[in-house]
């Protein structure tokens, strides 16, 4: 299915939102952070920044220094995590995201985020938004987006089969991640509409979330 001929109207049962890009704007740090990096490697910050959304950093990394050893990848990621920790400057959420978070209230839903547990923590304050009861980090994982792992031990945590999820992402990575995992994907923002989700909104203004009372939620897009 393209993102063209999608549906307006999508039923799920539970709902995996992605934090970067797709609940919060993060876009100022990640450019400082990654750009910095790719300074320092005498790599094109422009490529850098085309492999980096949605990944965490040691695959990133991976795939930008393809002979390095992968420990120095690790060792580096832990050092890039601090530093956007540190660095909360122009964090904001991404419009609709308090409205859209409210309206999950009572609706089985969880994050899935390539940031570690102190980066959401700290993104998801700066942004003023409520950290969801289930969270599947960097440490949860053994393998980053575009796996599907994420999402499938979020879907898992929920108790829901994971063809009854939505996946929201506005990356090539976790949208492929949310395809791998076998779940219908919102893609949100200008990047998704680059990875052919089954439907793309501009920012989540264009969702509505409206719960049944059989269990199942009409998701509204448009």
């Amino acid at each position: 299915m393209t993102a063209t001929a999608a549906p307006t109207v999508l039923t799920a049962r539970a709902f995996l939102l992605d934090m970067d890009g797709t609940l919060v704007n993060s876009d100022a740090v990640v450019n400082r952070v990654w750009r910095a990096w790719a300074d320092r490697h005498g790599l094109d910050g422009d490529e850098v920044m085309s492999v980096v959304h949605g990944r965490q950093g040691y695959a990133s990394m991976a795939l930008l220094l393809p002979d390095r050893p992968m420990e120095q990848n690790h060792a580096e990621n832990a050092w890039m995590l601090a530093a956007e920790t540190a660095d909360m400057d122009g964090v904001v959420p991404v419009p609709g995201a308090p409205e859209f978070l409210a309206a999950l209230s009572g609706v089985p839903h969880a994050l899935v985020t390539s940031a570690d547990v102190d980066l959401s923590t700290a993104r998801m304050a700066a942004a003023g938004l409520a950290l969801p009861g289930v969270r599947i980090t960097a440490e949860s994982v053994g393998a980053s987006k575009p796996d599907p792992e994420g999402f499938l031990k979020g879907a898992a945590e929920l108790g829901i089969a994971p063809a009854d999820c939505v996946v929201f992402e506005d990356s090539g990575a976790g949208i492929a991640a949310g395809r791998a995992a076998g779940m219908q994907v919102v893609g949100v923002g200008p990047r998704a509409g680059l990875h052919a989700p089954d439907v793309v909104v501009q920012d989540l203004t264009q969702v509505r979330v409206e719960p049944t009372g059989d269990g199942t939620v009409r998701l509204h897009i448009g």
